[in-house]
C-alpha cells in the first residue's frame, strides 16, 4: 500500500474575480447571485480557472445597512455531487440562521451552476484519463480553498460554516487546513472517519441499513412480500423506466434512499404500493411506479455522487469499488438473493453499465477507483489541537454516516462536543431543522463565552 503523503496546508489564497450578476427580492427574503472565479488547481493560481457560484440569502427583516453588518454563515451541502438548497422561502434551519447571519449558499464545484460536471461537459476535458486528472480536483481540500478565496474576496472575517452530511466531511477538512478562516462550525450528519480504509464505512453501514430494513418490515409487514414479489417479476420480465434504461433488480434495491429519512421514511410505503397494475400481458409495474423510480436511481442530475462517491474516503490508497468488495460479507443485499433487501447510498461499478447518464463515464469511474495516491483529507494532528468551538449532532440509527465511526471522529477533535440523538435519521435538518441548528449554534457560542472566560 502506498504511503500516505502529509498533510498538505492551503496555498495562500488571495482575492479571486468576483461579479453579482443579479440581485432578487420575494417572500421576505433578499438575494445576490455571487460568481467566482477560482484556480481549477489551488497550488497554481495563475493556471486554468473554473467558475463558482454561490447564492447569498437575507432576511428582509434586516435593512440593507443592518444586513450589510451581520457575519456570514457558510452552507456546505451533503452530497457529494449535491448542489446548494434552492430556498423558496426562508423556513426550516434558513429561518434559523437569517435571524443572525447572512447565508451563503455554495455550489460546491462541479454542481449546479459551479463549472457544472457530467456527461456532456467532461469529454471538453479530452481523453479518459483527462477527465480523470480534471476530477482528482473535485474533493474537499479544493471546496475548502475555494471557501476560503470566497471568503477573503468577500472581505469577510472569519466566518461559521454549516455542513450536513458530505457538507460536514469537508468542515473536518475546513478544520485540518484552513481554521483561522473560521469562527464556528456546526455540522449535522457527517463525521468522517479520519483514515481507511473505505471498507470500514461499508462494514458499518450496510450493518445499519439491514437493520433499517427490519425495522421498516416491521411496520409494514406485507411489503417484505412485495418487495420480494417486485425482485422476483424484475428477474423475469423485462420493464423499462421512462428514459429507456431496464429496471434491475439492483436498481430496484436503490429505493432503499427513503430508509434514510424521518421525514421520507414512510414515502417508501407509498411508492411500493403503486407498483402493480393488471394489463392485457399480465401484471407490469405501473407508469406511475416507474416513473417515481426513474426519479430515484437516475445519477442524471447528480453524477459527481456516483463518480465521487468513494473516493471521499480515499487517503493514500485505491478504494476500488469498496462498497462491492464488503456486498460479499452481507448476501442478503444481493440482487439475486431471495428476499433480497433494500440499499443505502453505496456506489458499484454496474452503476456505469446500467444508468444512461453514467454510462459515458465507466472508465473515467474505474480509473478513480484505481487511483492509489489520494492526497490527505484530514490533518489528525491539527484537530487535535483544534481551537475553533464545533458542535455535531450525530444520529444513533443514522445509516448513511456511522454512529460508532462518528463518534470515534469526535473524540479526536479537540473540543468538539458532541448532541447525540436517536430521534432523527439522516435527513434530521428537513424534519426540524430550526431546533437542531439552534441548538448547535447554542453550543458553539456556549463554547466561545467559556473560552473569553479562560
Amino acid at each position: 500500500m502506498p504511503e500516505v503523503q502529509g498533510p498538505v496546508q492551503l496555498p495562500a489564497l488571495a482575492s479571486v474575480p468576483h461579479i453579482v450578476k443579479a440581485r432578487h427580492t420575494y417572500r421576505g427574503m433578499r438575494t445576490a447571485e455571487h460568481y467566482f472565479e477560482v484556480p481549477l488547481d489551488h497550488s497554481d493560481p495563475k493556471g486554468e480557472t473554473i467558475t463558482v457560484f454561490a447564492r447569498e440569502y437575507v432576511s428582509a427583516e434586516h435593512s440593507e445597512a443592518a444586513a450589510a453588518e451581520l457575519p456570514w454563515l457558510l452552507y456546505l451541502q451533503g452530497g457529494p455531487g449535491g448542489r446548494g438548497n434552492r430556498f423558496p422561502a426562508l423556513g426550516g434551519w434558513g429561518k434559523a440562521a437569517a435571524k443572525d447571519f447572512r447565508i451563503l449558499m455554495l455550489d460546491q464545484r462541479g454542481t449546479g451552476l459551479s463549472s457544472p460536471v457530467d456527461r456532456n461537459t467532461l469529454p471538453l476535458r479530452g481523453s479518459d484519463v483527462d477527465q480523470a486528472a480534471y476530477l482528482e480536483h473535485f474533493r474537499a481540500d479544493s471546496i475548502v480553498a475555494d471557501a476560503e478565496a470566497i471568503r477573503r474576496t468577500l472581505g469577510a472575517a472569519p466566518w461559521t460554516i454549516y455542513g450536513q452530511s458530505y457538507g460536514g466531511f469537508c468542515a473536518l477538512s475546513y478544520l485540518s487546513f484552513a481554521p483561522e478562516g473560521l469562527r464556528a462550525a456546526l455540522i449535522t450528519g457527517g463525521l468522517a472517519p479520519l483514515s481507511g480504509p473505505a471498507d470500514r464505512v461499508y462494514q458499518a453501514t450496510f450493518r445499519r441499513v439491514s437493520a433499517r430494513n427490519a425495522e421498516y418490515f416491521s411496520w409494514y409487514p406485507q411489503d417484505r412480500e412485495l418487495v420480494t414479489r417486485i425482485a422476483r417479476h424484475l428477474r423475469e420480465t423485462e420493464e423499462f423506466l421512462p428514459d429507456g434504461s431496464r429496471l434491475t433488480v439492483e436498481r430496484f434495491q436503490m429505493v432503499g434512499s427513503f430508509l434514510g429519512g424521518n421525514t421520507r421514511v414512510d414515502g417508501l410505503h407509498h411508492l411500493l404500493e403503486d407498483a402493480f397494475v393488471s394489463t392485457p400481458d399480465g401484471e407490469r409495474l405501473s407508469d406511475g411506479f416507474l416513473e417515481q423510480v426513474r426519479g430515484l436511481v437516475s445519477r442524471a442530475a447528480n453524477p459527481l455522487y456516483a463518480l465521487m462517491h468513494e473516493s471521499i474516503y480515499g487517503q493514500g490508497e485505491a478504494t476500488d469499488w469498496a462498497a462491492l468488495r464488503v456486498l460479499q460479507d452481507f448476501p442478503e443485499f444481493r440482487p439475486d438473493a431471495a428476499a433480497p433487501l433494500l440499499t443505502g447510498e453505496m456506489v458499484y461499478p454496474w452503476y456505469f453499465e446500467q444508468d444512461p447518464a453514467l454510462r459515458p463515464l465507466r472508465r473515467v469511474a474505474q480509473l478513480l477507483a484505481e487511483k492509489d495516491d489520494w492526497k490527505p483529507l484530514y490533518d489528525p494532528e491539527r484537530l487535535a489541537r483544534n481551537t475553533v468551538p464545533v458542535a455535531a449532532a450525530v444520529y444513533s440509527d443514522d445509516i448513511y454516516v456511522d454512529r460508532d465511526l462518528s463518534l470515534e471522529t469526535a473524540a479526536a477533535v479537540r473540543g468538539l462536543q458532541v448532541w447525540e440523538s436517536d430521534e432523527f435519521h439522516h435527513d434530521g435538518i428537513a424534519d426540524d431543522g430550526e431546533a437542531i441548528f439552534g441548538r448547535l449554534l447554542g453550543m458553539t457560542r456556549a463554547a466561545e463565552g467559556a473560552d473569553a472566560l479562560n
